[in-house]
Parts: C-alpha cells; sequence; structure tokens
C-alpha cells in the first residue's frame, strides 16, 4: 500500500471511531429469551397435537403495528429496540439507523429493507390454537413485545421463512438456530400454543446443540 493510501486509511479509521461508526454492531435482541433450561422445561410441558386448520385464517384477524406511544406504532418501536443509532421523524418513521439481521448476519442501512418477523408466525399461531380466541388477544400476541415473539431481520429472509415452525425452517446463521429455538419455545410456553411432533423434534434437536 502507497504512504498515501495508509495515511489516508489511517485518518479514515479515525474518523469512524470518532463518529462511532465502528462501535459494536447492532443487535436484535428481544427480551424475554429464556435458559436453555427453562426452555427444555417450557418444552416438555407443551401440549404436542395434529395441526389444526387453515380455514377461516386472515392475517386481518391479528391486528398488527397498533399504536405503541404517541404516533410510535409496534413496528416502529422494534426498529428503535434493535437497531443503533436510530433517528425518527415526527411521525415516528426510522430515517436512518443501523439493523444487524441475527437470522442471516447481514447489516441494513434503510429501514426498508428490515422486516419485524413475527417468530411465532401468525398462520403458524392459528393452526395452533389461535383460531380459537377473540380477535383482541390475537391483538395482543401480533404485537407481544414483552415476549420473544418481535425482531427486526432481512426482509426477504423473513419472507423465505413465511409460515414454517421450525421442523422445516431455521435461521440461516447456525450460530443462532439455539436461540431462535428457545424464543419459538418461550412464546408457545406463554401463549399456551400447541405443537406438531415434528415441529417438538425439531425443537429438542436444536436445543440439544445449546450450551446454556
Amino acid at each position: 500500500m502507497s504512504r498515501g493510501k495508509t495515511l489516508f486509511a489511517a485518518i479514515l479509521t479515525a474518523a469512524v471511531a470518532t463518529v462511532g461508526i465502528a462501535a459494536a454492531p447492532a443487535s436484535a435482541t428481544p427480551p424475554g429469551i429464556p435458559s436453555k433450561a427453562t426452555a427444555q422445561s417450557q418444552l416438555h410441558a407443551l401440549t404436542v397435537a395434529a395441526q389444526g386448520s387453515m380455514s377461516g385464517y386472515s392475517r386481518d384477524l391479528f391486528p398488527h403495528w397498533g399504536t405503541v406511544s404517541g404516533s410510535c406504532n409496534t413496528r416502529e418501536t422494534v426498529l428503535q429496540r434493535d437497531g443503533s443509532s436510530v433517528t425518527t421523524d415526527a411521525a415516528c418513521a426510522a430515517t436512518s439507523g443501523r439493523w444487524y439481521s441475527p437470522y442471516d448476519g447481514a447489516t441494513w442501512t434503510a429501514a426498508s429493507d428490515v422486516d419485524i418477523d413475527h417468530v411465532i408466525p401468525l398462520a403458524e399461531a392459528w393452526r395452533s390454537g389461535a383460531s380459537s380466541w377473540t380477535t383482541s388477544k390475537r391483538k395482543s400476541f401480533a404485537n407481544d413485545l414483552t415476549r420473544p415473539q418481535l425482531i427486526a431481520v432481512t426482509d426477504n429472509v423473513n419472507q423465505a421463512k413465511g409460515d414454517q415452525d421450525p421442523s422445516t425452517w431455521l435461521p440461516p446463521v447456525s450460530g443462532y438456530r439455539c436461540t431462535y429455538a428457545k424464543m419459538w419455545i418461550a412464546v408457545k410456553s406463554h401463549w399456551d400454543l400447541t405443537l406438531q411432533s415434528s415441529e417438538r423434534t425439531a425443537l429438542q434437536n436444536t436445543l440439544n446443540t445449546c450450551t446454556a
């Protein structure tokens, strides 16, 4: 590398450090992720049942992205929680920031590249017991900020997941699969949703890889 390029690199590194861009990456970290032991106990307690019907299902039956505070809705709240250096406009829409998607390891600087994933997809919840819930309960589920049900991830990865359960889809980043399984179990446990046998097996196999 030439002296000029070396000097430029040093200046650029110093500038990046000064503005904080080189700080630890943004990291989507939903609340309530259980330990391996807790997740194992929750998994044992869940009911295994045949998958329910999709008859009557509509995403509209799970009203989501409701108002959380002021002009901020659930999506915008998760974008702020899971991102770093997030700035918003008067309507609470994210205008800049950085979002790290743990599913695929990508980092994004445009909110339009990020989806808010329902860890337990709405259609999966419907098939697992939510079809009998009131609309009010389904709304609470779809906007649940207390448990690890919502996470900011790369949009096309979320779309590829669709409504699949862990027997057919796990995050591309293998190192995140243990966390994902614990999140899935915690949400199903709290909301008393059922599991398919194949789903339970996939979750157990993934938990077996967890260290804590």
